[in-house]
């Protein structure tokens, strides 16, 4: 997906697009959702010797974040 098709997807302007893209750190929010609005899905996975972990604990952080404000 180019960064204008993508921009418009999210109702911003190109050059927002292009500053993500070089940033080094995020939030998760912010990632997740530029990866939906290209038909993705974010999956956080933490990987230890004994085996995997999927990550699923943000989305009730969002939720708490949007009833507090």
């Amino acid at each position: 997906m180019s960064q204008k098709a993508l921009a418009e997807v999210l109702h911003v302007e190109q050059p927002a697009i292009a500053k993500m893209e070089k940033r080094a750190d995020m939030y998760i929010s912010t990632l997740r959702s530029h990866i939906e609005a290209m038909g993705g899905a974010l999956e956080i996975v933490a990987r230890f010797p004994e085996g995997a972990v999927r990550i699923q604990n943000f989305n009730t952080l969002d939720r708490d974040a949007e009833l507090a404000s």
